[in-house]
């Protein structure tokens, strides 16, 4: 098995002396931030200035559509080049959140917010993690943690932004704001993206690029199983916090503080993630912050019931929770070899939609369950953590069953 991973990884990486190892790659970097910055800073803002908002399934199916339209974003790819796909993007997701703000029904809500933004946001997302890595192997970890730090920065400001203008200028007024910024952020790292060896203008069909094919390679198989698991678990601790601290007799800015904090540390633990992996591989990476997250759910949120304690907890789940979307993209590719690779990404982030329902799924759970208030779902998330380490180390000893090996 450790001839056939080193034969992928040469493929991957086909004539290497060409891959400048940075360059230009930094410029995408840079350009690539702002996109994941303003895409996931609305995604994962849960205080938007609006009641209709509040309604948890607009996010939900916007996240679904984040990811669910990777491969049509593929498919684009394929027709007009990397850098359209972005452009288009970015105008699909000023045109959802500017035409959010004329809304005055909630099924409005889920063709511009959820649809139109969702389906933008997977347009500009799903092209940044394709891109990068063409210009980096050595560094690859870094510059992919700093393209998704931005997510982190995002989940900070976006809400902070939005508080501000909705408290002078009311919530219509907000959206169409937040679409100008959105659009502003998006062309900027639009017009900077572009592909290191030119991509031929021939249409995929949809067969093409989520071809069930690829799951001949068992180990993507089992990548995606752990990568589904990771997300599954990921969406509940921010979803769930704010109102835990209420219960505990907190106030509704403490609650929203400790979301802040976590996003700090999101940042960070996403560089970080990318340094460490740069030495040690991104699979070996992944499993020590995915024990860690599931340690700090099972047994550290279990046991926080004061403001200190869900503060720890925040701080080590916002850190280590980021890991494997710094890590997807380099791990895909160091499984797939390049022909394959554009086909995988698109069907990992696919299969990522599915998790966003991990929150209507723990709260069903909750309801059902006679226990201890939110324990059902700190314990959701341990064991969907803990169950997706197992799965990485499946993975890991299936490429090579030395335990030291870099991977």
């Amino acid at each position: 098995m450790t001839t056939e991973h080193n034969k992928k990884t040469e493929l991957v990486y086909d004539d290497q002396d060409s891959i400048p190892e940075g360059g230009y790659g930094w410029v995408i970097v840079v350009g690539s931030f702002f996109i994941h910055l303003i895409c996931f800073g609305v995604i994962t803002s849960c205080d938007i200035p609006n009641a209709a908002l509040q309604l948890s399934f607009v996010g939900t199916l916007c996240g679904a559509f984040a990811n669910f339209m990777a491969p049509v974003a593929q498919i684009l790819r394929s027709m007009l080049g990397t850098r359209i796909v972005c452009i288009i993007g970015s105008l699909l997701m000023a045109l959802g959140l500017c035409m959010a703000g004329f809304t005055s029904q909630i099924w409005h809500l889920y063709l511009t917010q959820s649809f139109c933004y969702g389906f933008g946001v997977s347009c500009s997302y799903s092209m940044t993690i394709i891109v990068a890595p063409q210009y980096f192997e050595r560094r690859r970890g870094v510059a992919l943690g700093c393209i998704t730090s931005g997510a982190g920065i995002g989940g900070i400001l976006v809400p902070l932004i939005m508080n501000a203008i909705n408290s002078s200028l009311g919530s219509a007024w907000t959206y169409r704001i937040l679409g100008f910024m959105s659009l502003a952020c998006n062309l900027l790292g639009s017009i900077l993206i572009k592909d290191r060896i030119p991509q031929s203008r021939v249409r995929k069909r949809l067969g093409e690029i989520i071809g069930l094919d690829v799951f001949r390679n068992k180990c993507y198989s089992i990548w995606c199983l752990a990568g589904v698991l990771q997300m599954i678990a990921y969406y509940v601790p921010y979803f769930f916090v704010p109102s835990y601290a209420t219960f505990y007799g907190l106030t509704a800015s403490q609650g929203a503080s400790l979301v802040s904090i976590s996003f700090a540390f999101n940042f960070i633990g996403r560089i970080c993630a990318g340094i460490v992996s740069d030495r040690i591989g991104p699979i070996n990476t992944n499993i020590i912050f995915t024990v860690i997250s599931a340690l700090s759910n099972l047994i550290i949120w279990t046991f926080a019931f004061n403001y200190g304690a869900i503060i720890v907890f925040m701080i080590v789940i916002g850190f280590t929770s980021g890991c494997y979307l710094s890590l997807m993209s380099s791990i895909t590719a160091s499984i797939l070899d390049a022909n394959k690779f554009p086909m995988g990404l698109a069907i990992a982030i696919l299969l990522n939609g599915t998790a966003v329902f991990s929150t209507t799924i723990s709260s069903a759970i909750e309801s059902r369950i006679d226990a201890q208030p939110f324990l059902t779902y700190k314990m959701f998330a341990g064991v969907a953590y803990l169950f997706a380490t197992l799965v990485m180390l499946w993975l890991k000893f299936t490429i090579n069953r030395k335990v030291l090996t870099k991977l």
